[in-house]
């Protein structure tokens, strides 16, 4: 089931797209003051996760990390990975890094790590090749295969539970408690909590309002397809107390995977849903195909147009995966897109 679920997110422009290439020169990772002063006497640490248990004897010194958005936890709190994944989807200027993540590099004062090219899975050769200390994947899909070959190159701390289920919270506990700043984890984990929910008083009209967060191929509306409250998207809303739509409550309790089909033909099911919030083009065509279709008409959101569309491969769609540096970057705008679709 692993392997599906990777394939799913690969398949959908919505996904976690994990697809890289080699591009930069690593360097040794350097830390922040703050990150130093995190050192203490940790170690040995002991990080459970769903393959087993990863012991790290000492301060790594040189961080690797592959998958989506695992980076972002070292780098947010001082330290640069000697290697990390190459973003394609939603990248704006094609050099395989996020703007949040330029930014944060800039700050830092530091080049781009080199990029792995996970287009077809791993490149362990390349991961190898950056001769890192321990390997960030606490938000991932790893295989217990991948995890084995990774754990040939450097110590490894996999997802907790399930597979693309983990949330930025525990993917900055896991990652955070590897490098020895568990303490400074929890402190981002805070300031990251009340920088959302700042941004979300600031649209009351979105507390009680069921979002359903949704992809819909408009080349094959004979079916409506929706992420479980397993993903990270629609599990970000859930968390900040917005409530779920009936038909994601239903197919959620019976289900591990994080994205799920219903026929269009079972419309009805859709009937509480107060915005669709989906990817699709700048232009809103999706809008009027939606609304001209016999089946999905008569779903009340879409009939009267409360569909909130993040542009597809775009920095914002790319930031409704909230991460630990791009909830900063755009939680004001993704908020206002959905609260628009209300009006």
């Amino acid at each position: 089931m692993l392997r599906s679920r990777t394939r799913t997110a690969l398949g959908l422009a919505a996904a976690s797209a994990l697809l890289l290439t080699g591009c930069a020169s690593g360097t040794t990772a350097p830390a922040s003051d703050d990150a130093e002063a995190g050192d203490g006497d940790v170690f040995p640490v002991t990080i459970e996760h769903a393959y087993g248990e990863t012991t790290i004897t000492e301060k790594p010194e040189r961080v690797a990390t592959v998958a989506w958005a695992n980076h972002e936890v070292p780098l947010a709190l001082g330290v640069v990975p000697v290697g990390m994944s190459k973003a394609t989807w939603g990248d704006d200027d094609g050099d395989g890094v996020l703007p949040w993540v330029e930014d944060q590099l800039e700050e830092l004062g530091a080049e781009t790590p080199v990029l792995f090219d996970e287009t077809d899975g791993i490149d362990f050769e390349a991961v190898a090749d950056t001769q890192p200390d321990v390997i960030l994947a606490a938000y991932s899909g790893l295989t217990q295969e991948d995890y084995d070959t990774l754990s040939k190159i450097a110590p490894v701390v996999a997802y907790p539970d399930l597979a693309w289920g983990t949330s930025y919270q525990d993917m900055i506990r896991l990652n955070s408690a590897a490098l020895g700043l568990a303490d400074e984890g929890d402190d981002l984990i805070d300031e990251l909590q009340s920088e959302v929910d700042a941004a979300l008083a600031d649209y009351p009209e979105l507390a009680d309002s069921k979002l359903l967060f949704s992809y819909i191929d408009p080349s094959d509306l004979s079916q409506v397809g929706f992420y479980t409250s397993l993903d990270t998207r629609p599990g970000f809303l859930t968390d900040l107390g917005l409530p779920l739509p009936a038909v994601v409550e239903e197919e959620s309790a019976d289900t591990e995977e994080f994205y799920l089909t219903i026929s269009s033909e079972e419309a009805d099911r859709f009937e509480d849903v107060d915005v669709f919030v989906t990817y699709g083009e700048a232009d809103g065509a999706i809008i009027d195909q939606l609304q001209s279709d016999p089946l999905l008409s008569q779903i009340p959101a879409i009939a009267n147009g409360r569909i909130a569309i993040l542009e597809s491969s775009t920095p914002l769609a790319a930031s409704a995966n909230p991460s630990p540096l791009s909830i900063g970057w755009g939680i004001d705008e993704y908020f206002a897109v959905l609260a628009g679709a209300l009006g």
